[in-house]
């Protein structure tokens, strides 16, 4: 039995599902595009193709293996974009919770099920139908869960807000022990630098006690104040709204002093090193085009 823990985003991880760009399949069409930024490589004849994204993708699994994490890939599907487990479950304590991803995505979470076989059922839920939860949107800090969200009334027209209010209701009710926050992010269906998809577009922390954030991400600015306020300025990574539409916070720690971080993100990974932090980095900027990173690729399930 796999015995999950993972209670905050930096621990020293021991187990994960990493993504899979196997038998990617062709390139969406336009009308396929489940967000901006793919939209606009489709249109410029720049999407990234196969070979390219599954090098990048084994290049993130040598690093797991230079660090001992042992690694769990999907079930292979025909011509199927598996490489963003993120989406389709994630891990709060010692809970696994499903998704409800975009209909279409459901096979994704059918491709990890000899995983999910391996965890205890009674650890195992499920949210109801119209609970919208993605992990992408759920970011731990020990007694915090932050959520990211979308308030707007316009929620059912947008394909780019994925974690609705009864998503972050579902996670105070099942974790009425913890400090759930939930942020108001900026939507867009067309232009991808303004488009925060997932909270771990806009923020995510790092070490113990720092993080990486764009403050034009959020609706309210009183959302950003209390990051602000809970992690200390100081400790905060601004980043600029093309290292927002880079990814630049959508990184991931292997523990609290290393990080996995795109070769490309010099302002960042400077700062990191010089906060102390090992920094692992990789090619990873055509799976970018996809407006999902390495935080997005990976699904964690035991961190100590």
């Amino acid at each position: 039995m796999l015995q999950l823990n993972v209670k905050n985003e930096t621990s020293r991880l021991r187990a994960v599902v990493l993504g899979s760009a196997l038998n990617n399949g062709p390139t969406p069409t336009a009308d396929e595009a489940y967000d901006p930024k793919s939209l606009e490589h489709i249109l410029a004849g720049t999407y990234p193709i196969e070979v390219d994204m599954v090098n990048e993708m084994e290049a993130f699994n040598k690093v797991f293996q230079k660090y001992n994490v042992k690694v769990f890939r999907p079930e292979m599907i025909e011509n199927y974009n598996q490489i963003f487990t993120r989406d389709i479950g994630f891990v709060i304590d010692d809970v696994f919770i499903k998704a409800n991803i975009l209909p279409d995505r459901n096979r994704e979470l059918d491709a990890i099920n000899y995983v999910i076989d391996q965890i205890n059922p009674s650890k195992v839920v499920r949210p109801p139908e119209d609970v919208h939860i993605e992990g992408g949107d759920v970011m731990l800090w020990n007694d915090y869960i932050f959520i990211g969200t979308y308030k707007g009334s316009d929620y059912k027209d947008y394909i780019t807000a994925r974690t609705n209010m009864q998503g972050v209701q579902y996670i105070k009710d099942l974790f009425a022990n913890k400090i759930v926050k939930e942020f108001d992010l900026v939507k867009s269906k067309l232009e991808a630098r303004d488009n925060a998809l997932h909270l771990d577009c806009c923020f995510q922390p790092v070490g113990t006690n720092k993080g990486i954030i764009y403050k034009s991400g959020f609706r309210e600015e009183a959302d950003y104040v209390y990051l602000v306020k809970l992690f200390g300025k100081e400790n905060l990574f601004h980043i600029t709204r093309d290292e927002m539409y880079n990814m630049n916070s959508n990184v991931f720690s292997i523990a609290p002093d290393v990080i996995v971080s795109e070769k490309n993100f010099t302002r960042l990974n400077n700062w990191l090193r010089e906060q102390g932090f090992t920094v692992e980095e990789i090619p990873y900027a055509e799976i970018a085009k996809q407006e999902g990173l390495l935080r997005c690729s990976t699904l964690p399930l035991i961190r100590d």
